[in-house]
Formats: structure tokens, sequence, C-alpha cells
């Protein structure tokens, strides 16, 4: 399927003027112009949601990932003190 020729907008135009009039034409591009910037309103709203939710959820890796290297570590600590005790 492709995108019509040079003619076929031409009477495609022609058919829209004569059905719906001089007119009522600026009318429908106004309303086509806002239901354009609403549309890519709530696409740009959506994206800065998920892009905010990322943030977060990164935040949250990043956190427990290094509470986690914290208890590795103390961990070891306490492996290595209790090898040079002696076991009674």
């Amino acid at each position: 399927m492709s995108f019509p020729g040079g003619w076929e907008l031409l009477i495609i135009l022609l058919f829209v003027l004569i059905f719906f009039g001089a007119k009522r034409l600026p009318e429908m591009a106004r309303g086509l112009g806002k239901g354009i910037r609403e549309f890519k309103g709530a696409i740009s709203g959506i994206t800065d949601e998920v892009q905010k939710a990322g943030q977060v959820e990164e935040k949250k890796d990043t956190t427990g990932s290094d509470s986690g290297k914290a208890a590795d570590q103390k961990k070891t600590e306490t492996d290595s003190d209790s090898d040079r005790t002696p076991n009674p």
C-alpha cells in the first residue's frame, strides 16, 4: 500500500471541499490540530511517567546492592577473624 500520488490527492481534496464546504474546512483543520496536540501531550506524559518509574527502580536497585555489599564485607571480616582465633 503506497501513499496516494498527486492526482489522487487532488481528487480527495476536491471531494472534501465539495462535501463539507469551504467554511467548514478551517474548523475541521483546527479540530484535527487540537486532537494531534492532545495526542502528543498524552504520549509525552506517558513517556515521562515511564522514565520516572525507571529512575525510581534504578535508585532502589543501587540502594539495595550497596547494603548487600556492606553485609557481605562484614561477613567476610568476621569469617577472617574466626580463622585467626584458635578453636578450643
